[in-house]
């Protein structure tokens, strides 16, 4: 869609990023608005995430309107992303609030959730690419609605929510004191990186294969779609994985996993066989959220159960910022260069995650070697 938006409003080939990050960047500042004020520890998360949806949904719609300008076109990218806020965190603090044990899983199902609502955009283009790029923004605004009506009408606050009555500044830094909760933290920051850049140029990945081995029609917003939404499906899986095998064992091996689809790109993702390709990202699709909800798991697991809607949010605002340099990095590399190996940048994120998590085991086999 964004590169829809590039050709409707003639704008240049650099706005694909700019455009990209927008949300991103909203989305940063939402958190943080979110996060300092405290906001859903304080109220009711129910109605924070109906609030939220409404808005979100509006700004996107906005979107359509012809006499936008670049600038108007990244002001209400950015007022999306800023009210994403609201939804994303709180649905992970109202899964914490209903499951003390199990909250790998239930989480599963809501990143799965997630993924799903990235990649029908792409679902709608590929299915209806007769119809103009405006109806899939009507369509995923007019179920964002739904879903913030169902969330309230359905919802109520969970059994083991814990509130507090008041703004509470001292939170944003109260949660980096445990060390469990900062190592967590980095994981998932290193989890950020690689993730939102791949599903940001997995549709040129798809063109730039198509262009260089023209042998076959390709759709490539609905292999975009699969590509992306097979995640949907291994963060499910991995939930209920870690409750097996348990979570950070199940979290390293999806970011090693990760990390080696990253460093074997410049090579897969040249080569002429498209069914190798089309394979080698579908499973890269799967590796690189799997662990998302495993992450956001230790994240809540380690904060103050009070505190624990903020410091999700303060998460989420770290790791989308994180997003924006990844993000901006690979687009700026790839105006003035047309080479594979770019995309092996992404290694770093798996792997800084993969050390600060084995740091944390090893912090808590020495608080057990003096217990």
């Amino acid at each position: 869609m964004i590169n829809d938006l590039v050709l409707s409003f003639d704008l240049k080939e650099s706005a694909l990023g700019h455009l990209t990050s927008a949300v991103q960047f909203g989305f940063i500042i939402g958190t943080l608005v979110y996060a300092i004020f405290t906001i859903i520890d304080r109220f009711s998360p129910s109605k924070v995430f109906f609030i939220s949806a409404l808005l979100g949904s509006l700004f996107n719609l906005g979107i359509i309107w012809e006499a936008n300008t670049f600038g108007s076109l990244l002001s209400l990218r950015f007022l999306s992303g800023f009210f994403l806020a609201g939804i994303y965190p709180v649905g992970m603090k109202i899964a914490a609030d209903y499951y003390e044990k199990g909250l790998g899983k239930s989480l599963g199902y809501i990143v799965g959730a997630l993924v799903i609502g990235t990649a029908f955009p792409h679902l709608l283009k590929g299915i209806g690419s007769s119809y103009p790029w405006q109806y899939v923004l009507i369509a995923t605004s007019i179920l964002a609605s739904l879903g913030g009506f169902l969330m309230i009408g359905l919802v109520p606050n969970g059994p083991f929510r814990k509130g507090i009555k008041s703004t509470n500044f001292s939170a944003f830094f109260r949660v980096f004191r445990k060390q469990e909760f900062r190592s967590a933290t980095f994981g998932y920051l290193g989890h950020m990186w690689e993730l939102y850049a791949f599903w940001a140029f997995v549709p040129i990945l798809l063109k730039k294969h198509s262009l260089a081995n023209p042998l076959a029609e390709v759709n490539i917003p609905l292999l975009s779609f699969l590509i992306i939404a097979i995640g949907g499906l291994a963060s499910a899986l991995s939930g209920h994985l870690a409750q097996a095998a348990g979570t950070k064992k199940v979290v390293s091996i999806v970011l090693f996993l990760s990390a080696i689809c990253c460093l074997i790109s410049p090579f897969l993702l040249t080569h002429s066989s498209r069914e190798l390709f089309i394979g080698f990202l579908l499973f890269w699709g799967m590796v690189v959220i799997a662990d998302s909800p495993l992450l956001s798991s230790l994240v809540a697991q380690s904060a103050p159960s009070e505190m624990r809607g903020t410091a999700l949010t303060i998460v989420n605002c770290l790791g989308f910022s994180i997003t924006i340099i990844s993000i901006q990095l690979i687009a700026s590399i790839s105006l003035w260069s047309d080479s594979s190996y770019t995309y092996s940048l992404l290694s770093l994120g798996p792997l800084l995650a993969l050390i600060a998590l084995g740091r944390q085991n090893s912090g808590f086999m020495q608080t057990r070697k003096r217990a």
